[in-house]
């Protein structure tokens, strides 16, 4: 999910990513407590730029009532620390001339997790004098902020406006970028009294335990609630105040709009309804709040309220959150369940020093088989948005054991593919979410790498690249001076430089991409529900706009495939998260035309490798309750299989040395109408994802004749094979020949002799005619001088 700072301020940016990224920190800085904290260990210390913090408030008692026990967490940036570096480009930088590399000689070493994590990362990322597991809660939340709790089960007392109504009072709701339209950050009360309340209906009795406040989410206003009551009720009309020993319990609420802060009750209370009543608010302000209410269903013996139980997962997995160490004993049980199928390994670490853990599954772990595609999934690439993470972390369990039990499709699809799948991208951001648990992380903490690095923005912006030199017609063009190019764009030198501000992740994950000749792929995020296909960065710096790429209608496929059997997403009836309806473009949209991404993994993914990327919005909560997990694993599992499926879409196949019979690697293969090619990898595989239909393929090598034939990709789930044999020019024979320092052939000597007559024939013809043409200008000149 977007950070919806970020997004409000794109259209501000239009020299570099460092300007808009500025603007959207001075913004955080304004709502955000000003002292530095380590967002690891929590400790007082001035870091590297940073956005994070937790704290803990004790109760304060305040005139004529109680505060009970309140908990906060929030975010903060660290003063007088540098901003970050521009990482965009322009069409005059230098790039690197060393193409992508095919050879899959780079080799990631399998990781043994029986060993132990080294004591002194240890200590620097759990501090063993604080509390690394997040705060207990009796009871888990109803679901306000994951939409468990209908808008039909809200109401309130008064409401401003639609857009302002009791619907929105939602714990992390965010709003639209206007104020006044539908989609607004609260509820905020139409008078300013101490007689306004939310209320909710848990519609069967329920045991409730505490309350999640709070404020507004808006960059124009600053409202919220500072101190609330709270009553509840059997039959929403006599109602009972939740007590604190004799008094009337007053419970304190926000201090600042973001930070959930969370109040438990004295004493817990069984009840049906429960309302909200603010008594102090912000005083420049106005009574606005959001909201997440934690209790627990009575047991319902005689199965009255059967109608409401939602329905969890058949499938016996470890539905719980993970923190790094756990995620390394869940990936360990999966390895030692299926040895034969599946292998870990790391493709580099965090800044902090965390490993970024694969989990391969395959029928031949380790080893990259000719004409089998190589498929991923990353997770995680925001520490807070989870569910990415979770649903890994099931789907290789899910693999391993079907396998094992004999499913043909899951057989089928370890056999003929190599899958890889990356549950944490940003596993620092990750354990700073963890410590503060599900429900007080908020919107934004833990979202950034621990150098306060957007990742979503912090791959090389080859967009700009690739327009600049089609605007110039100048630059990186073909040796026909006919095309430019469309594929394999090189990295600028500027960002591959040691100062470049680029995450070690986002460098681990870069080398990752060039070393595996992945086909497709996609990035699970969180805080929406839609699918969004490349490219995410509009041209001129649009704030949104429709920006397709030369793969529009597959790319619109692939989205259409996992919207479509997502469990949510292909729901009618379900409302919006935030403030998009994306139920209109059927849950699918361009990424550019959501919001302008520069520097995105997809964008950059198609530009400078072969593989197809889409990033997937997984759930409206970006860190939901444990209880929750079920079913979010059921919602995407049958999306997560079928997506992984579609790698064995369009045409494969091998190009190889006419003579030889040896793979020829890096040969660029040409499908007419389409201006985006492919590369073959090392061993001269390929593959090519297309939709159904005729194609004519073009492949060329250097050293050799193109090679063109007609492909036709049929409806079914398996690919096109399309071999290709090239035949080698008598130069590159001539070259290999002397190189090895054979005698050459005759017949070669007579091609090479029959290439020089006709080249000398066509100078010689070039020739005349330029003399011709020099005495007819001779000619002209001199009767015009006449």
């Amino acid at each position: 999910m977007p950070f919806v700072l970020f997004s409000t301020f794109a259209f501000i940016c239009i020299t570099s990513l460092s300007s808009c990224r500025s603007v959207s920190l001075i913004y955080l800085e304004s709502q955000d407590r000003p002292n530095g904290t380590d967002i690891l260990n929590n400790n007082n210390t001035t870091l590297a730029p940073v956005l994070t913090t937790t704290s803990i408030q004790t109760a304060k008692p305040t005139d004529a009532s109680t505060i009970v026990n309140t908990v906060t967490t929030g975010t903060t940036t660290v003063a007088g620390t540098k901003g970050p570096k521009a990482t965009t480009t322009t069409s005059t930088a230098k790039t690197q001339t060393k193409p992508v590399n095919t050879s899959n000689n780079v080799h990631f070493n399998t990781e043994d997790l029986n060993d132990k994590i080294d004591k002194k990362l240890e200590k620097r990322v759990w501090n063993p004098a604080q509390d690394n597991e997040p705060p207990e809660l009796e009871c888990p939340p109803l679901g306000m902020e994951s939409l468990k709790v209908k808008d039909t089960q809200l109401h309130a007392s008064s409401y401003k406006r639609k857009g302002l109504g009791p619907h929105r009072g939602r714990l992390n709701i965010q709003s639209g970028v206007a104020d006044g339209d539908i989609y607004d950050g609260a509820w905020c009360a139409q008078y300013e009294d101490k007689k306004q309340w939310l209320q909710v209906d848990a519609r069967r009795p329920t045991r409730f335990t505490g309350v999640i406040l709070q404020g507004r989410a808006s960059i124009w206003s600053w409202d919220l609630v500072s101190t609330y009551k709270v009553q509840v009720s059997n039959d929403s009309i006599a109602w009972k105040p939740c007590m604190n020993g004799t008094e009337e319990a007053v419970f304190e609420g926000s201090q600042d709009t973001e930070t959930p802060v969370l109040a438990v009750l004295p004493e817990s209370v069984v009840a049906r309804y429960i309302r909200i009543n603010p008594q102090t608010w912000y005083e420049n302000g106005t009574i606005c709040l959001r909201a997440e209410i934690l209790g627990c269903a009575i047991p319902d013996p005689n199965n009255i309220h059967m109608w409401q139980e939602e329905e969890g997962s058949r499938d016996k997995l470890d539905f719980r959150h993970h923190n790094y160490k756990e995620m390394r004993k869940v990936m360990k049980s999966v390895h030692e369940a299926c040895p034969d199928i599946t292998r870990i390994y790391s493709i580099g670490k965090s800044y902090m020093g965390l490993k970024l853990y694969v989990m391969e599954i395959s029928d031949n772990p380790g080893k990259h088989e000719l004409g089998e595609p190589e498929f991923r999934y990353v997770a995680n690439m925001h520490g807070n948005e989870v569910v990415g993470r979770e649903v890994l972390l099931n789907l290789m369990q899910y693999m391993c054991q079907e396998y094992k039990r004999g499913d043909q499709r899951i057989v089928r699809l370890i056999k003929e593919t190599r899958i890889h799948l990356l549950p944490s991208m940003n596993p620092d951001g990750y354990e700073m979410a963890y410590k503060k648990g599900s429900e007080l992380s908020g919107w934004s903490l833990g979202r950034y790498t621990y150098e306060n690095i957007d990742m979503n923005h912090n791959f090389a912006d080859l967009n700009t690249v690739m327009w600049d030199a089609m605007d110039q017609e100048s630059l990186l063009l073909t040796k026909s001076k006919s095309k430019l190019i469309n594929h394999y764009f090189p990295i600028p030198e500027q960002y591959t430089s040691e100062d470049a501000f680029v995450a070690s992740e986002t460098r681990a994950v870069i080398n990752w991409m060039e070393n595996i000749p992945f086909v497709l792929g996609a990035n699970l995020h969180g805080g929406e529900l839609v699918v969004t296909y490349p490219f995410d960065m509009t041209r001129d710096w649009a704030p949104r706009e429709h920006t397709p790429t030369a793969d529009e209608s597959f790319f619109r496929w692939l989205a259409t495939v996992y919207a479509s059997t997502n469990h949510v997403m292909s729901d009618p009836d379900r409302r919006p998260c935030h403030n998009e309806d994306f139920q209109r473009y059927n849950n699918i949209i361009n990424g550019a035309n959501w919001h302008t991404v520069p520097g995105s993994v997809n964008d950059f993914s198609y530009l400078h490798t072969n593989c197809f990327d889409i990033t997937v919005e997984l759930s409206c909560d970006k860190f939901p309750h444990a209880s929750e997990l079920p079913k979010e694993w059921e919602n995407n599992k049958e999306s997560l299989l079928v997506y992984m499926e579609q790698v064995h879409r369009g045409i494969k196949g091998v190009v190889r040395d006419k003579d030889t019979e040896a793979g020829i690697p890096d040969a660029v293969i040409q499908v007419d109408d389409i201006d985006h090619h492919i590369r073959s990898a090392s061993d001269g595989d390929y593959w090519r994802l297309l939709n159904p239909g005729e194609y004519d393929v073009t492949v060329t090598a250097e050293g050799y004749y193109p090679s063109k034939r007609s492909c036709r990709v049929a409806y079914e789930h398996h690919p096109t094979i399309c071999d290709f044999r090239l035949t080698k020019t008598p130069k590159q024979r001539l070259r290999e020949i002397l190189a090895k320092g054979d005698k050459i052939p005759k017949d070669l000597m007579l091609r090479l002799r029959q290439l020089r007559q006709r080249k000398l024939r066509a100078t010689t013809k070039a020739l005349k005619r330029r003399r011709e043409s020099q005495r007819q200008a001779r000619q002209t000149r001199s009767q015009a001088a006449k």
